[in-house]
């Protein structure tokens, strides 16, 4: 890509020199740890599913099983195993016989580790290829329709009811959107097991279950034969339950999942030992699945000035770039966030937002970068409102930006109507046409404020990832350098659930799904 800023390339380098050296280390305690979380995703893609007779996911069963007799660093791959070369059972079958007392996995002596390996890699490749059966058929329906060029027009969902979202999601499709987008239910972030089966009764939103995955994809996959379009499903791979709800996704073909580093201890108050080593796992599984992450930088300008903290953008964009390479996941699935959040009141602030959309995306050319709408100062004035959000459509398109956040005239009124979005669509449609190729016919004043603004940026950027190259990240997270918000790495909901793996411990889908393991 032919530059218009004339950044400097050299700090662009040696800031991905710091923030490589920061992941790095970070890995190195991902590495020596597991969580409640992680051993739930394996006994998920192991196969154990459904509930007890009081609706406690047999998932949650199993690993509490894991807690109470101190075997939760032995990871739930190996006693599986062990269990199913003991006594001839299957996964289901031995979580089901947990739940109702027949089974105490520390009463098993552990057999000969190379039968147990054996057996579960078995059953593990099998939960893998249909995963990769999933990003098969994803790569058969694009192929089938044709991919869109340009910006994908985001729109969100958010009845709290899977089937009354489904209607509204097939009437935005309609309208043109491209990515449907099923918001979780207020609070879900928090809640550390995953809801069992279709839910009717969200708060804000709807609960992400695998059987809602399953419900919205169908109707997107036959709503997209109809208009001729492949149409992408995003959920969220964040909270507690982050590798858990990668793997459903992965299960159910999602194509795009809210997946960040660093967004759940900033934001909801986890601890950031948890979300560190989860976020590598939900990667691992999202990079294999072809899913997209979307990552949660945008939302630091919600509690921070867009023009001061401008430069924390870029630095956690640089980290969590980073990360997802730590976890195989390739720049082509990196939808790195950020957003268009300058006070109207800001002198030349349309020159800000596109000098920092364009820096993004000349920083990050292989990204299909995720564009978040004005929201912190919409007021409920509707026309302007419409204003604000038609000047960052026209930013979007002339910044290439791929994964576009629709705003709604009726931010801070209510969520959406299917009217409001139709609007929306039809706004973003027509500066999306009438202003397809401006971009191209643009260049910058050298030394210009559009210049200036994104040097100075990723001057500051590259600063400050020097700093936290010295200080480590969760040194850096409990000094509030993100968001103005501070962290403690002893304190936040989850730390209980995080461990130091025993020696013997394997996760077989690290290997299988990173390193090419046989899954054929």
């Amino acid at each position: 890509m032919q530059s218009k800023l004339n950044l400097n390339q050299k700090m662009i380098e040696q800031a991905r020199k710091y923030a490589k050296n920061i992941a790095q280390d970070t890995q190195d305690f991902i590495d020596l740890h597991t969580t409640v979380a992680v051993e739930r995703t394996i006994c998920r893609l192991l196969g154990i599913d459904g509930v007890n007779e009081i609706d406690i996911p047999l998932p949650n069963i199993f690993v509490e099983h894991l807690m109470e007799n101190q075997l939760l660093s032995t990871g739930a791959a190996l006693l599986i195993g062990n269990a199913m070369l003991a006594y001839s059972l299957a996964p289901q079958e031995i979580a089901e016989q947990i739940s109702t007392g027949k089974l105490n996995l520390s009463h098993i002596p552990i057999g000969d580790i190379a039968q147990i390996t054996k057996i579960i890699n078995e059953v593990a490749i099998k939960s893998v290829e249909k995963i990769r059966i999933n990003r098969q058929e994803r790569a058969n329906l694009l192929e089938k329709y044709g991919d869109k060029t340009g910006p994908f027009i985001y729109v969100i969902v958010a009845t709290g009811n899977i089937y009354e979202d489904v209607t509204q999601a097939v009437a935005a499709v309609r309208q043109g959107a491209d990515i449907i987008a099923v918001i979780r239910t207020t609070g879900q972030s928090l809640l550390d097991f995953v809801p069992f089966g279709a839910t009717t009764e969200g708060f804000g939103g709807t609960y992400a279950t695998q059987e809602n995955f399953r419900i919205m994809r169908q109707a997107l996959d036959e709503v997209g034969a109809d208009v001729g379009r492949y149409i992408r499903l995003c959920n969220y791979a964040s909270g507690l339950c982050m590798p858990e709800i990668a793997a459903l996704g992965a299960l159910e073909r999602l194509d795009v999942m809210l997946n960040d580093a660093l967004y759940g201890i900033l934001f909801r108050d986890i601890n950031m030992k948890r979300t560190i080593v989860d976020q590598y796992f939900s990667r691992v599984i999202n990079g294999f699945a072809g899913i997209i992450i979307n990552t949660g930088e945008d939302n630091y300008l919600t509690t921070a000035d867009a023009v001061e903290e401008a430069h924390t953008v870029l630095t956690s964009q640089f980290l969590n770039e980073q990360f997802a390479l730590m976890a195989n996941l390739p720049k082509s699935q990196m939808g790195l966030g950020h957003a268009f959040e300058i006070s109207p009141d800001v002198k030349n602030g349309f020159l800000f937002e596109l000098a920092q959309a364009q820096m993004a995306r000349e920083i990050f050319p292989e990204s299909p970068l995720k564009y978040m709408p004005p929201t912190k100062f919409m007021t409920g004035d509707i026309f302007m409102g419409s204003v604000q959000n038609a000047l960052f459509n026209a930013v979007s398109v002339m910044t290439s930006q791929k994964i576009h956040l629709l705003g709604m005239l009726t931010e801070a009124i209510h969520t959406p109507f299917m009217s409001d979005r139709a609007l929306a669509i039809e706004n973003a449609k027509y500066i999306f046409t009438t202003m397809e190729n401006l971009g191209d016919e643009i260049n910058f004043k050298e030394n210009g404020i559009i210049q200036s603004r994104a040097n100075e940026i990723l001057n500051k950027a590259c600063t400050l990832l020097s700093e936290i190259e010295e200080n480590k990240l969760f040194a850096t997270l409990e000094q509030g350098i993100f968001a103005c918000i501070k962290r403690s790495r002893e304190m936040g909901k989850g730390l209980q659930g995080v461990v130091l793996k025993s020696e013997g411990y394997f996760n077989p889908f690290i290997d299988l799904m990173t390193k090419g393991g046989d899954t054929q």
